[in-house]
């Protein structure tokens, strides 16, 4: 498809396989630890080692770029996540050296995981039929939404027919997709951002007011996200005591659902809303519902509190990288490898100050972490409000 539209589906096709690589092990662990006999520990690790190494990534990209092709680095992040799964599934056939194999699959789909979300919103901003970037870039996020919950709702299927002794067929299937992707985009034609032909030094990005307040937005935007949907499973096991199956599917499906609607609501219709007042509104929500998670003592509400909080985050990070398009014009795509680190860095540190303040007030749980995370979205709130202010006085 030689075509903007091609360079804009595979992109969307790459965001797939972003929330695949994200969520292949997860869905395993239990065979990870019957079957290979991996202990808690070591699984604990593979979740630690794929945030580790994409954050190394975002670094290393951030420090080459303009060295960077878009077209090698979109086939570099398909063969490696092309490798890693099909690398899980041949796990099965091994006798020995389970973890430094499995260890080894978690790398290059972080790998690949890393490259894409570094270059895909960069390439899509500089696509020139895209007129409504912030609309194109809701979009394109919003696919990682629908990769994860097709990707845990088929698997889920998959595995009760297949059963745990053909396990592995289900990641030589999801395979295929990664290297569709990477086809496509050797034929696909490439754009770059204007601003790429000069580089922006780092020292220029980081004496650049407006690109910090961007960066501790996308750390906020991080930090909202992932503080609820990675305990969202569990506050609702053992703090509002439902079903693990109930509280699956209205915790962290419920919540991705609700993030990627957000995401498809504001790609289709953001020219009826202007993207920061939307911005404000989501924060607004995000408070409300982490608050609500918090306090609720109805059980019920507390679950559906838990989704609408992915409604809330669905716009932060997308919006984010749409407003630094904008504001910050000569960044190019050393600005989207920071803002991708700044955004990672909260994926990492979200859920850890929720577990801190669940460990600090252990008689509330979870209930006191989620009530600390309601800073997250506040603080990002803060920071749309100080953009404003800041824009309204560059443009006087």
């Amino acid at each position: 498809m030689k075509n903007d539209r091609g360079t804009i589906l595979a992109s969307y096709l790459g965001f797939v396989v972003q929330g695949i690589v994200n969520n292949i092990n997860p869905i395993f662990f239990v065979i990870y630890r019957e079957r290979f006999g991996l202990s808690f520990a070591q699984v604990g690790a593979l979740i630690t080692v794929n945030f580790g190494v994409q954050i190394l990534v975002d670094f290393t990209a951030a420090q080459v770029a303009g060295k960077l092709s878009y077209r090698k680095g979109m086939i570099a992040s398909s063969i490696c996540s092309f490798t890693g799964l099909c690398g899980i599934g041949c796990m099965a056939f091994l006798r020995s050296g389970h973890f430094a194999w499995i260890l080894g699959c978690v790398i290059l789909n972080a790998i690949g995981g890393g490259l894409l979300e570094v270059l895909a919103s960069p390439l899509v901003e500089a696509v020139p039929s895209s007129s409504a970037k912030d609309k194109a870039m809701s979009l394109l996020h919003s696919f990682y939404c629908w990769g994860c919950l097709t990707f845990v709702g088929v698997s889920t299927i998959l595995l009760k027919l297949l059963g745990d002794e053909r396990w592995y067929i289900i990641p030589f299937l999801w395979a295929i997709l990664p290297l569709l992707d990477g086809i496509a985009f050797c034929f696909v034609p490439i754009y770059t951002l204007p601003s790429d032909a000069q580089i922006v030094k780092r020292r220029s990005l980081f004496g650049n007011p407006m690109f910090l307040l961007l960066m501790f937005m996308m750390l906020m935007a991080g930090a909202s996200e992932m503080g609820m949907s990675q305990w969202a499973s569990y506050f609702a096991e053992t703090g509002l005591g439902v079903d693990k199956t109930i509280g699956d599917l209205c915790g962290p499906c419920f919540f991705c659902l609700m993030m990627g609607l957000a995401r498809l609501l504001f790609g289709r219709s953001g020219d009826r809303l202007p993207l920061r007042r939307f911005f404000v509104y989501s924060c607004l929500l995000g408070v409300a519902t982490y608050l609500l998670a918090a306090l609720s003592p109805l059980p019920w509400l507390g679950l559906l509190a838990c989704g609408f909080c992915g409604l809330s985050v669905g716009i932060m990070w997308p919006g984010t990288y749409s407003i630094a398009s904008v504001e910050c014009k000569e960044g190019g795509t050393r600005m989207f490898a920071f803002l991708a680190l700044a955004g990672d860095l909260g994926c990492t540190g979200g859920p850890k100050l929720v577990e801190f303040g669940a460990e600090l007030f252990p008689e509330k749980g979870l209930s006191a972490g989620l009530l600390l995370g309601a800073i997250f979205p506040f603080l990002l709130l803060c920071s749309v409000v100080v953009l404003g202010m800041m824009t309204n006085k560059k443009g006087q």
